[in-house]
């Protein structure tokens, strides 16, 4: 359970160093040219793709995918703490799991409230 641990947290840590590692990007605006020819293919697509809908979209499914794994685990750890008898070890590890799980889905449930804070913002 300690291995475990150990590698929840380096993934965590790893992920927060990507995450703080990505670089502005920076993007030219093209459409004052629409006045010169709106009739092409860049002024018609004007607004139909968003980067921040793109965005938003990934980070919500991958918060999905969390909380349902989150539940699952929940589920796991009701049916390790059943079937553990009344073994010490058992109930404990039990206990564990199910208090990560509810950990898990908390933390989901604010990043997705952060995420779509952050991006409704903008």
């Amino acid at each position: 359970m300690k291995k475990m641990k150990q590698y929840v947290m380096m993934f965590a840590l790893a992920t927060c160093l990507a995450v703080s590692a990505i670089a502005p990007v920076y993007a030219v605006n093209v459409f004052p040219a629409c006045s010169v020819d709106p009739g092409s293919e860049v002024c018609k697509a004007a607004g139909t793709d968003r980067a921040d809908s793109t965005i938003k979209t990934v980070i919500n499914t991958v918060i999905y995918i969390i909380g349902i794994a989150a539940v699952i685990m929940i589920v796991i750890g009701g049916l390790r703490y059943v079937l553990s008898g009344g073994d010490s070890s058992g109930t404990k590890g039990a206990k564990d799991t199910i208090l990560y799980a509810v950990i898990g889905l908390v933390i989901a449930i604010l990043s997705f409230s952060i995420v779509n804070f952050v991006v409704g913002r903008f």
